[in-house]
């Protein structure tokens, strides 16, 4: 398990209100709203993860096969543009490094070689699930962002946008874990969803069909958005946003235990591990008193509220 970080000294001075709602910000709310405020509000640091570099090496690697001719976008191709990418993205960002070091801080060369050729499995993998020399993306690692009617601002990054000749849309994401079994399939296809439904509003034209290709266990999974259900995702969304909005009024984020806690870097700062969380960083109103003759607002009031969405 990793170390969590010592608690902050003082409030984190770049602090602001969210402005807006990606699928992996969301998510962090509705499993936990003091993750999302370490996260989103405090900004604090956490350790990188060996899975999560590699998954970002290897969508690098997919999205930069496309660049090459059809014919050339080849498995051995392909593997050839690991090491690259991870000298890039190491270039980028230097703290990975220690990612791959011994106690002495020295380079554990066996464990980086190791760790290369999990991510050139996983890439190979793919050519068993996709033929790229049978796809032309529309687009790759697509920034999109919309503003709905309600002025929640949603943005994220699709890996992939497929169009047909006939102009269907299809959203691709590639995952470069196991594909989960059905019951724990909530959270993969609502981030698809919300990728569809910002889609939706951007071009007008709903995307025909949302795939997810689970490089780590060679699944790939399709469903076909409907309106009603991009509409239900929205109405979500607005209450998350509600939910999240009261919060950073309030400063109330409690946590919400779960499996999940054993993979968290903040334990340090959790109340439900016996931490204190940093002091809020933005401003709060001065609790109202109620008056001697009546009875106090409810303390939960708020909380009720989060956890109704």
């Amino acid at each position: 398990m990793d170390t969590a970080p010592e608690p902050s000294a003082a409030p984190a001075p770049t602090a602001a209100r969210p402005a807006s709602l990606s699928p992996s910000r969301a998510a962090d709310f509705m499993q936990c709203p003091l993750l999302y405020r370490f996260r989103v509000i405090d900004k604090l640091p956490e350790k990188p993860s060996a899975a999560a570099t590699r998954g970002t090496v290897v969508h690098s690697v997919l999205e930069r096969l496309f660049d090459a001719p059809a014919a050339e976008r080849t498995a051995p191709r392909a593997k050839g543009l690991v090491p690259g990418e991870w000298e890039r993205l190491l270039g980028s960002k230097p703290e990975l490094a220690e990612l791959f070091l011994r106690e002495d801080g020295s380079q554990d060369a066996d464990r980086l070689a190791t760790w290369l050729a999990d991510a050139e499995r996983l890439v190979e993998r793919w050519f068993t699930l996709e033929d790229p020399t049978r796809l032309e993306p529309a687009e790759r690692e697509l920034f999109v962002e919309t503003v709905l009617d309600s002025g929640l601002k949603l943005r994220g990054i699709v890996d992939r946008v497929d169009v047909t000749p006939s102009g269907d849309v299809r959203i691709v994401d590639y995952k470069t874990g196991k594909a989960p079994a059905p019951r724990y399939r909530e959270t993969p296809l609502f981030q698809m969803m919300f990728y569809a439904l910002v889609m939706w509003r951007l071009k007008g034209r709903m995307p025909r069909r949302l795939q997810l290709v689970y490089l780590g266990s060679g699944d790939v999974l399709t469903y076909d958005p409907v309106e009603a259900e991009l509409l239900a995702v929205e109405r979500k969304l607005r209450a998350l946003w509600e939910a999240i909005s009261l919060a950073t009024d309030t400063g109330d984020w409690r946590p919400r235990p779960t499996k999940l806690c054993g993979w968290c870097d903040h334990q340090a700062l959790c109340p439900e591990f016996g931490g204190t969380p940093p002091p809020y960083p933005l401003p709060v109103p001065a609790p109202r008193t109620a008056p001697d003759d009546g009875p106090a607002a409810p303390a939960g009031e708020a909380q009720g509220r989060m956890d109704a969405v």
